[in-house]
């Protein structure tokens, strides 16, 4: 199917080893991201084990692994060991630990060390200019601004990443990521803003890739006939 001149980068977001081996080969798929949280929810128990199969799965396409410690210089020890798991790596590192406090300090020195980043869990202007800011230049960075949850708080999350990515031109490797996308609109939303990549769950993907582009009135057509035949499966009558 084609996609039109869309230029952002789309990357499969879950913990589900074998998602990950059906997007692998999927084209429209540049990219995967993961977080404790989706491990959880998909049954991981071994973090290190999924992280390297994961690896081997994706077959060098990008992939993000998150540190997990809520203090700075674990988290640094840590960043350095998920590193070394792969060269497709970027690791994953919270703006802010539980109690609030910045990481900027361990991005920057992590940065130097050459290690790739991804710094996540951004909401607002101050974060991500001061995480931009840390990055060493030309080091291969993501930015990952959460616009999925901003626009639940009833904020519109698109100036926000246009305005992420006009700051982030000064820094050749940083790349801006929109986190969290909750409809398909997100991903031309991103695109249309020049956002570099946007992570997407794979039912998402599933909803782009088959409604994408579609004649609106043919879709209403499918609708209408998708109700009749579950009233039909259903038994329903009116006397």
């Amino acid at each position: 199917m084609e996609f039109g001149n869309l230029g952002i980068k789309i990357f499969a977001d879950g913990a589900d080893l074998d998602d990950l081996e059906h997007l692998r080969k999927n084209s429209l798929i540049q990219g995967f991201t993961t977080n404790p949280t989706l491990m959880k929810n998909a049954g991981v128990t071994d973090y290190e084990e999924f992280a390297k199969r994961a690896v081997d799965i994706v077959e060098g396409k990008k992939i993000s692994f998150e540190v997990f410690s809520d203090e700075l210089d674990e988290m640094i020890s840590q960043a350095r060991i998920i590193s070394s798991w792969g060269g497709n790596i970027s690791v994953k590192v919270p703006i802010v630990n539980t109690r609030g406090q910045s990481s900027c300090e361990i991005v920057r020195q992590l940065s130097q060390e050459g290690i790739a980043i991804n710094v996540t869990a951004i909401f607002s202007q101050r974060q991500y200019t001061a995480v931009i800011d840390c990055f060493d230049k030309d080091a291969e960075s993501i930015v990952s601004i959460f616009a999925g949850r901003i626009a639940d708080t009833g904020v519109d999350p698109v100036p926000i990443i246009a305005d992420a990515v006009k700051y982030a031109k000064y820094k050749k490797g940083v790349e801006i990521l929109w986190a969290s996308p909750r409809e398909v609109l997100n991903i031309i939303q991103a695109d249309q803003v020049n956002c570099d990549i946007i992570t997407v769950p794979p039912v998402m993907i599933d909803k782009f890739v088959n409604s994408y582009g579609k004649d609106l009135e043919e879709f209403s057509v499918e609708t209408v006939k998708m109700f009749h035949d579950d009233a039909i499966q259903s038994n329903f009558y009116i006397n």
